[in-house]
């Protein structure tokens, strides 16, 4: 099929490319120039994964394309995806849907038949009906679909996600929209990708409902890593103990410095928004928005009670920026709030991350950047390990003490144990395991 992705951001880059793979003809459209003159000379905007290949590989055979003329993009297209921004609007929280909208009324001067408009963007309930009435004011033709198909995306593992998904949910209408839409994700039936078939609205629900689900596990398993540090329990026996339970599952109970990134805290800001306007009250999610916020800013408090109750004069190495491994993403990462407080505090900060360093330094300029994760040790009084890099999994902790001027080792992702950390010589401070 041929298929139009308006959008090269992380969502409509990797689905437009994976779709490509599974055989389709796609054209992704931009209208940054200079992004898609860097994807036509092989630059990627984002770091994900095997993404570079997977471009490279499509490109060549023919099948994937970029453009900044959506004109070009749409032209004999039967369905058309809408995969650009949804940020938190200033102030209130609400998805800002300003690009949703403009590409939707851009899109319908363009069209000259019928096909399938496709939302893939995270969009609250109902706008799939705004895109749709402002389609048929704009005067795009009759027999336009309006559908919405949520992408379940975790970065640093999109591709895997895309091409071996959970499901594949889709909101439609009419069967011109469901069968366009089966007929796209086909190549993923052989998978035994379970393929959803809601309505329009259930599903842009679904997405915001699933995202904050996933929210709330993170921010219990927090406040059981409290509960754990005041009454001398190991939080990650206790994670292991709830998470064998099949009705809970081991996902999303790792105790650390809160969740952060593109999805979690403007799709439960979002939600809360939506049930606001619904005149619904939502005690859960707002309550878990409220724990995670706390939760990032207490992280400083951490690292200065490691220390004795100040940072003033210390030197602190920190060893991961991004809000998870295997991305550059800082967008809402626990970082932000930790080094802010520690440099508040007085601290001197040096940091390490193996590959968002470029997105590290926008939002904070104010602290130096090492080129290794040893060299961040070099005079520290303490390390801190904020995201859990597989390369930080193995250091060697000798060398670390060796390199310190002081010996606390703060865990925030539990990545060492106790024991190995005291038998280099380091002061060790997990999360939610015990006082020593």
């Amino acid at each position: 099929m041929r298929i139009a992705m308006i959008g090269t951001g992380y969502v409509g880059l990797v689905s437009g490319t994976c779709l490509a793979d599974f055989g389709h003809h796609v054209t992704c459209v931009d209208k940054d120039g200079g992004k898609i003159e860097g994807l036509r000379a092989g630059r990627m905007p984002i770091w994900e994964p095997g993404l570079e290949a997977l471009v490279k590989a499509n490109v060549d055979r023919g099948r994937l394309a970029f453009t900044t003329e959506l004109a070009e993009a749409v032209k004999d297209a039967e369905a058309v995806f809408i995969a650009v921004g949804t940020p938190s609007r200033r102030g209130d929280g609400h998805a800002d849907l300003t690009y949703v909208f403009a590409a939707a009324e851009e899109l319908a001067g363009l069209l000259t038949g019928p096909l399938v408009v496709v939302t893939k963007s995270t969009v609250p309930v109902g706008t799939g009906d705004k895109i749709a009435a402002l389609l048929k004011e704009k005067g795009a033709p009759e027999g336009v679909s309006v559908a919405s198909n949520p992408e379940f995306l975790r970065e640093g593992a999109a591709i895997a996600d895309f091409k071996h998904p959970d499901r594949i949910l889709v909101g439609a209408e009419d069967d011109r929209a469901r069968d366009v839409l089966a007929e796209i994700y086909r190549p993923l039936f052989l998978n035994r990708a379970p393929l959803l078939f809601t309505s329009r609205r259930t599903a842009e629900l679904t997405k915001y409902a699933a995202n904050a689900f996933l929210a709330t596990k993170i921010s219990f398993i927090n406040e059981m890593a409290d509960l754990c540090e005041a009454v001398g329990a190991d939080v990650q026996d206790l994670a292991r103990g709830i998470g064998l339970d099949n009705r809970i599952g081991p996902k999303f109970l790792h105790a650390g410095p809160g969740y952060g990134g593109s999805c979690f805290p403007k799709d439960t800001l979002a939600l809360l928004r939506t049930a606001e306007e619904a005149g619904v009250d939502q005690r859960i999610v707002s309550t878990v928005v409220g724990v995670n916020d706390d939760r990032k800013a207490a992280m400083a408090g951490r690292v200065r009670e490691a220390l004795g109750g100040s940072v003033e004069g210390k030197r602190i190495g920190v060893l991961g920026l991004t809000f998870k491994p295997n991305t550059d993403d800082m967008r809402d990462a626990p970082s932000i709030p930790l080094v802010e407080g520690l440099v508040k505090g007085g601290a001197e900060v040096v940091a390490f991350d193996p590959v968002g360093r470029e997105q590290a330094q926008k939002v904070l300029p104010a602290i130096a950047y090492a080129e290794s994760a040893e060299s961040v040790a070099d005079g520290a009084d303490a390390l801190v390990i904020v995201t859990e890099w597989d390369e930080f999994r193995a250091l060697d902790l000798d060398e670390l003490a060796g390199r310190m001027r002081g010996k606390v080792l703060v865990d925030l992702r539990n990545i060492y144990d106790r024991a190995d950390a005291e038998k280099a010589g380091l002061t060790y401070r997990g999360v939610g395991r015990g006082r020593a």
